[in-house]
């Protein structure tokens, strides 16, 4: 069976947070995929009972947070999420989320910028956010 757009895309968007320093990926709450720093989430991929043609990436973006708050694809933040700058990006059947991989691969990045130990977010840091 070949793969809907929303699955190729996780792939795509795991792929590249693995090559961010001391990236994992792994099991996150009982639906969700996540990728961790130091045991810590930078990336949270699926919802409760989300089907394979959609798509649900949160991530934690302190610089931009106000700024995407208007995309057509951003769900609003509530609750701990709101109040620590976490973004919720939801992409439905008919969405395009391919379309959009450089812009989430772009808020994986800030994300891990976020919440990697100092260290590891220098080594990064010299590129663009």
């Amino acid at each position: 069976m070949s793969k809907t757009p929303h699955q190729e895309a996780e792939e795509a968007l795991t792929a590249y947070g693995l090559t961010l320093p001391a990236a994992t990926v792994g099991p996150g709450w009982a639906f969700t995929r996540v990728l961790r720093v130091n045991n810590r989430m930078f990336a949270i991929f699926g919802d409760k009972n989300q089907p394979l043609d959609q798509l649900t990436v949160t991530v934690k973006l302190p610089i931009s947070v106000e700024m995407v708050a208007d995309l057509p694809f951003v769900r609003e933040s509530r609750g701990w999420y709101k109040q620590h700058d976490w973004v919720i990006a939801h992409f439905g059947p008919v969405d395009d989320v391919l379309a959009e991989l450089d812009t989430l691969e772009a808020w994986i990045r800030q994300s891990y910028v976020a919440i990697a130990p100092k260290k590891l977010s220098r080594s990064i840091a010299g590129e663009t956010l």
